[in-house]
């Protein structure tokens, strides 16, 4: 069993390791490219924080493990609202902004609502796959129109405080973001191969 723990923490170390090279290069090239840093903080970098779950998820289901592949999403977001969300507001109060309170937080609650709706018949086909990978791009499109018009400045000036600066275009620094974007990938890929499995294992061992 010693083995099957040290084969999770080995899988999760490298899949969050594969995050960040992997957000590093594509937000390097994409600000070579001139994609304008507040799309490259809502799409490239939000997209990246959650690749090892993504990663984990796709593995679980390839393997033919479809419960792992629930556990862990529905699992992270339970983990992200009750322990995260919780332990930070012991350690200092948390500013909540309107816009989370008016906007963000129904649209949690809505998705959450939905999975739910979705999954009464016991199962979530490729319908409904289709139907919550479209709003996932509903919600990153409406992100996008709504920060374009955002008229507080301090949302920008953020993202373009960490991706405004532009690299120079040039075949070697291209060449070596998308090597970080490959190795990132690669990483993630037997990351969650090695987490999965060990996660199998152990819940075998258990009897689960």
């Amino acid at each position: 069993m010693g083995m099957t723990v040290l084969a999770m923490i080995g899988g999760l170390a490298i899949l969050v390791t594969g995050a960040e090279i992997m957000v590093r290069g594509a937000s390097r090239l994409a600000a070579a490219l001139g994609v304008p840093p507040l799309i490259i903080g809502l799409t490239i970098v939000a997209f990246g924080t959650s690749s090892p779950e993504l990663a984990v998820s796709l593995q679980s289901a390839l393997s033919g493990q479809p419960q792992l592949a629930l556990g862990n999403v529905i699992g992270s977001n339970i983990l992200n609202v009750l322990l995260i969300l919780g332990a930070s507001a012991l350690i200092i109060p948390l500013v909540v902004a309107q816009q989370l309170v008016r906007l963000d937080v129904p649209i949690m609650i809505g998705a959450s609502v939905l999975v739910w709706v979705l999954a009464l018949n016991g199962t979530l086909g490729r319908f409904e796959g289709a139907l919550l990978f479209a709003c996932m791009i509903l919600y990153l499109g409406f992100l996008i129109w709504q920060s374009r018009r955002e008229r507080d400045k301090a949302v920008k000036d953020e993202y373009a405080a960490e991706y405004a600066e532009r690299e120079p275009r040039s075949a070697g620094r291209t060449v070596l973001n998308v090597v970080l974007i490959v190795a990132g990938l690669a990483m993630l890929v037997f990351g969650s191969q090695l987490f999965v499995d060990g996660a199998s294992t152990l819940a075998r061992s258990f009897g689960m």
